[in-house]
């Protein structure tokens, strides 16, 4: 592919977003704040444009898919591995994860940070953006009800900071239950959409599909798995 070239691809621009902050001493500067979840903003209304790496697809499909891991970039973290990647995407239906090729863990760098996104899907790939060491994600406003919701379903907690910013604080549970749960399945669905052409279309459907095949399917496991064994009376 050419530089000049402008690639078509989908991203998840991130809920809160990998908010640029950058500390200076004891201050907190927000250099950019954004989310996917920025639904008010002109942003979400156009396709995520950061560079990565384009992987060829395979012809005729491949057998499985592949890892890269990229080092995360200074002050961010991966909050998943390839292994939990690996047992999260076994547990779902196979035909769901045929057409992925490539997981990438993808590093943040100052440029990517100006676009701000947890994860984005390109052809074959999907990509998985780093967050904050300390898990904590800071915006100049108030969350959107939209933000608020989405959040408090996976354990994101919403807190207003005594200079006016607000910030959102994920443990490691639900920080890997969000990357695992939502995040990997919504760019799984941009891989599976092959009919809505318009970005808000696309993002609608990949949403959907993250609740039905991610989160909805990870509670009924979870469910069954502590659901207690009925004791068998055996007659004497």
């Amino acid at each position: 592919m050419s530089r000049k070239q402008v690639p078509k691809f989908n991203s998840r621009h991130a809920p809160v977003g990998h908010l640029a902050a950058q500390r200076t001493g004891r201050s907190r500067r927000v250099v950019l704040a954004g989310r996917r979840a920025r639904l008010a903003d002109a942003v979400f209304k156009t396709p995520f444009a950061a560079s990565e790496h384009w992987y060829e697809p395979q012809a005729g499909g491949a057998d499985g898919y592949r890892f890269i891991v990229q080092e995360p970039g200074e002050g961010y973290r991966h909050v998943v591995t390839p292994e939990e990647i690996r047992q999260r995407l076994e547990g779902a239906p196979r035909e769901l994860v045929r057409p992925l090729q490539v997981v990438q863990l993808s590093r943040l760098t100052r440029k990517k940070s100006l676009f701000p996104c947890y994860g984005m899907q390109w052809g074959p790939a999907v990509y998985l953006y780093p967050m904050p060491t300390d898990l904590v994600e800071y915006v100049p406003r108030p969350p959107l009800p939209a933000e608020r919701n989405e959040a408090a379903m996976y354990g994101g907690r919403w807190e207003q900071t005594r200079d006016g910013l607000w910030r959102l604080v994920w443990s490691e549970r639900a920080i890997k239950d969000y990357y695992l749960n939502n995040i990997l399945f919504h760019e799984l669905g941009h891989l599976h959409d092959r009919r809505n052409r318009r970005h808000a279309d696309r993002e609608r459907f990949a949403e959907w599909f993250a609740v039905r095949y991610g989160y909805q399917a990870s509670r009924r496991t979870a469910l069954h798995r502590n659901k207690p064994a009925r004791r068998r009376h055996h007659a004497k």
